[in-house]
């Protein structure tokens, strides 16, 4: 069966196991790229505690470029879904050619970023000299080289919107064992190779993903048949990146938000590093199991935008129950391992003075990942069905409108111990069920409106 007649024609249910489980693992092991950083880094025989806080401190705009990266894919991967579901190859082919253009400026954003403003961003997190070494130095090499991740997301949609998410899954693969193998060699100096520290996480982390995206490019060439790839395409086309960014820019908007978020509760517990240091390695923790969530999102996005683009309203509401069914298993899976298994995490991680912190944000904000896993569902149906204002209005309740007052109102009743810290935590599940409450009610006018309209 070709792959654009399994999206047409393959059963739903199987056809979401057979796209999300390479996604799934695709987001797994992007999330163990952080993960690994900090594993080795807290394992280092000097300064490991300033080195994880200063990952601690880089992580939002580790994220933030991953953010336009993946929310640029996004867009691309949904229209290009629809597009290829109308039959239309020509445009196919330029909504292809202009994510490719569009990829070029984010790098060159990245890249300025790297080399101007990396310091100034560092240094409003923290006083300790220390740490600001260590956070300029690691990220300065994470954005002057960031068109590695910048690429290999947009290649990894272009591939997932035919259909091919187990090349992308190949892809991360690779780019995630390149990233192991190398960051104990760099970090601590193994064989020839000379002892960099925090430096060598950096430089094994993009060499890693520049390995995935040059890879993606091969496959991607050889295999999207479906549509020409020629330099012409990539020549700027203003109505087509308006599509794109139609359904993208909430997707971008929604990781930013992320980004954001991890920023100002950096500043909110930057009355305690120890606190920071904690939240930010709960946060990669969170990450592996949330990124579960985001892996079949990818999934359920093309599945139902080319079931849209078809007409078809029996695959789309499908594609709505599934989604949500495997959703909801996937976050019991998650919650069970972090409730279970916080001791092993912070041992892992070899944490000092933030133990206790780690441990106790483990404990409580899982608790929220039921809300998060089917608020992401939510947000991966709204984008397939063009609910952009949908998708970003509940990316900003659950990571700025509610969730930062509410954090630091909490903060204020911190005094000395860990009662006070426990309640900022309280505020991630809190956030969570309110935002889940009101993507129900969108979810119900937009299936209302666009779903059960359709002849």
């Amino acid at each position: 069966m070709t792959e654009s007649n399994k999206m047409k024609d393959m059963p739903v249910n199987k056809l979401m196991i057979q796209m999300g489980v390479p996604m799934i693992l695709s987001m797994a092991l992007q999330a163990v790229y952080n993960i690994v950083d900090s594993a080795f880094v807290g394992n280092m025989r000097a300064g490991s505690e300033a080195a994880l806080n200063a990952l601690t401190l880089v992580f939002p705009v580790q994220m933030l470029m991953v953010a336009v990266g993946i929310g640029t894919g996004v867009g691309t991967n949904a229209l290009l879904a629809r597009t290829l579901g109308q039959g239309n190859r020509n445009k196919a082919a330029k909504v292809a050619g202009n994510s490719l253009f569009l990829g070029v400026i984010i790098y060159v954003v990245c890249l300025l970023f790297g080399i101007f403003g990396v310091k100034a961003y560092i240094s409003s997190q923290t006083v300790d000299p220390e740490v600001l070494e260590m956070g300029v130095s690691y990220l300065k090499i994470c954005c002057v080289v960031s068109f590695g991740i910048v690429f290999f997301s947009l290649f990894e949609k272009l591939l997932q919107a035919t259909g091919r998410s187990l090349y992308s899954t190949i892809g991360q693969v690779v780019g995630a064992v390149v990233n192991i193998i190398l960051d104990p060699i760099m970090i601590y100096g193994i064989g020839p190779c000379p002892e960099m520290g925090v430096k060598g996480a950096a430089y094994a982390t993009v060499i890693g993903q520049v390995g995935s995206a040059v890879l993606l490019l091969i496959f991607h060439i050889r295999l999207n048949k479906e549509f020409e790839h020629g330099v012409n395409d990539m020549k700027p086309d203003a109505g087509v990146i308006k599509e794109i960014y139609a359904i993208g820019l909430p997707a971008i908007i929604a990781q930013a938000l992320m980004s954001i978020m991890v920023y100002v509760m950096n500043l909110i517990l930057k009355f305690n590093p120890s606190t920071q240091t904690g939240y930010g390695l709960f946060y990669k923790v969170q990450q592996f199991v949330l990124f579960l969530a985001f892996g079949l999102r990818d999934a359920i996005t093309p599945i139902i935008a080319f079931a849209y683009g078809m007409r078809n309203k029996k695959r789309i509401q499908d594609g709505i129950k599934y989604g949500l069914i495997y959703t909801i298993a996937l976050m019991i899976l998650g919650i069970a391992i972090t409730e279970i298994f916080p001791g092993e995490f912070a041992t892992l991680f070899n944490v000092g003075q933030s133990r206790i912190y780690f441990i106790d944000a483990m404990r409580i904000i899982s608790v929220s990942f039921l809300f998060v896993g089917i608020n992401v569902a939510y947000q991966g149906i709204y984008q397939a069905l063009d609910g952009g204002v949908e998708s970003l209005v509940i990316s900003l309740l659950r990571q700025l409108i509610i969730i930062l007052p509410l954090a630091g109102i909490f903060s204020l009743f911190v005094r000395n111990g860990q009662m006070g810290v426990s309640l900022i935590w309280w505020a991630f599940p809190i956030t969570e069920m309110i935002a889940c409450l009101v993507g129900y009610v969108f979810l119900k006018r937009i299936r209302n409106n666009k779903v059960n309209t359709l002849s």
